[in-house]
Parts: C-alpha cells; sequence; structure tokens
C-alpha cells in the first residue's frame, strides 16, 4: 500500500509542531550513533547480531539502546539509538507518538543530499566522507544552494517506536496478510476436515442400524453401545495412524530422509536422516511447529521422534 504519510525532519533547534496529521520522522545525526562498516557478511540478520558489539565504549549510556542495521552500496550501515531519549524528543516537540508511523535516519536520505540541507541559522546536514553529517554553516561556501527534504521518504525500512501508530507495528502490513492468508487456509482445512468426519459419523450410525435390523443379539442396547464404544476406539487409533504419517510426510523435505518408521497400538516412531547440519536444524525447527511428534533423541546426522496415540 502506498504510504501518504508525509516526512518531518526532526532536530534539536526545530519548533514545536501544532499539527496533529499522521507523519514518518527523519532524525538527524545528533540523536544517533552511526557506523559505517565493510564487513562481509550475506544477510541483514547477521549484522543485528554483532551491532551492539561494535558500539562498545561509544555510547553514553549502557543501556537502554536498540539497533537499527542495512546495507549501503557495499558497507553495512550500524545505527544506535536510544528509544526514550526519541519519545522525549518528540513530545518537546509536540508530535505524539500515536502520530508517528516509521522512524528513519537522515543518513538514509544520503543520495538525496547532493547539495546541503539548512536546518537552522547555524547547521546543515551535507554527506561528510558517505556519512551524512551535521556541518556548521559557516564552513559552506557562501554560493552554496540548499536541498530540500523529500515529502516521503523513499527507504523502505524504519524503525517504529513501541507505542507508535504505525501501520508496521510488529508486523508489517504484507506479513500480516500473510498471516491471515495462512490461517484462512488452516480454518478451511479444519472445517472441511470437520465435516468430513461428521459424514463418516453419519455413514456409521447408519451401517449400525442395519445391522441391528439384521441381527437381534445387537438389538439390546448395552451390546450395541458396547460393541461401538470397542469400535470407536478402533477407529480413533487407526485415525491417528493415518494422521500421524500425514503429518511425518510433512517433515520430509530436499536433504531430509525417513529411514524408519514403526506402528504398535498406542505409538508411532520415525527416524530421520539428514544431509548436513543445517537441515538437521530445519527439521527440528519444523517439529517444534508441529506438537503432534515429540524428540526422543538427537544425533549429529539424525532425529528419532514418537507420538503417543
Amino acid at each position: 500500500m502506498r504510504n501518504n504519510r508525509e516526512l518531518l525532519l526532526v532536530h534539536t533547534s526545530m519548533a514545536p509542531i501544532r499539527s496533529k496529521a499522521r507523519i514518518d520522522v527523519m532524525l538527524t545525526p545528533q540523536h544517533y550513533t552511526l557506523k559505517r562498516e565493510m564487513i562481509p557478511l550475506k544477510y541483514r540478520h547477521q549484522a543485528q547480531k554483532i551491532a551492539p558489539s561494535l558500539f562498545d565504549g561509544l555510547l553514553e549510556e549502557a543501556e537502554g539502546y536498540a539497533y537499527f542495521v542495512y546495507k549501503e552500496e557495499d558497507a553495512w550501515v550500524f545505527i544506535a539509538y536510544h528509544p526514550e531519549t526519541i519519545r522525549s524528543l518528540l513530545q518537546s516537540k509536540g508530535i505524539r507518538l500515536e502520530q508517528v508511523g516509521k522512524i528513519f535516519f537522515a543518513q538514509q536520505a544520503k543520495s538525496k543530499l547532493e547539495t546541503p540541507l539548512k536546518l537552522d541559522e547555524k547547521y546543515a546536514l551535507s554527506v561528510v566522507e558517505s556519512v551524512v553529517s551535521m556541518v556548521p554553516l559557516q564552513c559552506l561556501s557562501q554560493e552554496e544552494h540548499f536541498t530540500t527534504l523529500p515529502k516521503q521518504c523513499s527507504a523502505s525500512l524504519g524503525v517504529t517506536l513501541k507505542g507508535a501508530g504505525g501501520e508496521e507495528g510488529i508486523l508489517s502490513l504484507p506479513k500480516a496478510l500473510g498471516f491471515v492468508a495462512i490461517f484462512l487456509s488452516f480454518a478451511t482445512m479444519f472445517i472441511v476436515e470437520g465435516h468430513a468426519y461428521q459424514k463418516e459419523e453419519a455413514t456409521q450410525a447408519k451401517r449400525v442400524d442395519a445391522l441391528v435390523e439384521t441381527m437381534p443379539v445387537l438389538q439390546s442396547k448395552l451390546q450395541r453401545e458396547s460393541i461401538f464404544k470397542k469400535y470407536k476406539t478402533i477407529d480413533t487409533q487407526e485415525r491417528k495412524k493415518r494422521d500421524s504419517i500425514k503429518q511425518l510426510s510433512k517433515l520430509i523435505f530436499k536433504g531430509v530422509v525417513l529411514t524408519e518408521v514403526s506402528l504398535s497400538p498406542t505409538k508411532v516412531k520415525a527416524t530421520f536422516v539428514c544431509d548436513n547440519t543445517k537441515t538437521l536444524q530445519r527439521l527440528l525447527d519444523a517439529l517444534k511447529e508441529n506438537p503432534s511428534f515429540k524428540l526422543l533423541e538427537k544425533k549429529v546426522d539424525s532425529v528419532q521422534v514418537e507420538r503417543v496415540l
């Protein structure tokens, strides 16, 4: 969905605002600490894990910081920010948290700052050695032409403060819609399967009635209930066995081989062999999401699972 929120550049010397409109916020370097590093990492989540260690000794307070990481050309940009300090700053400028969607950082607008952006009568934002910095106006040429901030931020990544009113919240809208689609699929499956079970039970009831008519011995209610209870138990176990096979099939994917399955009246056991540790971990994660089976044993390249019927 298109973002129609206007982008507001927030800095220490700005005047308070009175607007109650929904906005995105961009913070100047006064309100975050940045490091730009050439680190051979492939994924953003890997960079996010090492972010705190890069700022050891650089931050004024030892606790309360959060970290934002993104890839910029051939380098990783690491940003440390203090959510509580940012909340206080926004509130001091008349900005309510529920007004704020995403929070961005001035570094993310680097490509838009080919010429400096004037903040007040003393400072401007300018790019210095690939880093967006606060530069005194007296250090700039008097003939310098100043740029203006875009109305919307083109960056796809930003942060959301707890208590802010952005749509992103804990889950982004695309992820939320994805989960909705998954839950609807599960609901449809449950309805279809429940209908099938209901239809099967009705068929069995008709069979019982037919047997009662042809076999006088079954006309005793006590005898009928005893027989029905006996075969219902057997039928329930068979259903669980079939469901267990179905659930086992979901655990088989590339790199995973089902080497052994044993069925007993009370248990189902299975052994999987994996081609590498990464596949093994993926299988273990899949087992956590499938509570039907309990992990019995884990080895270097295999796992054994069990389900009690």
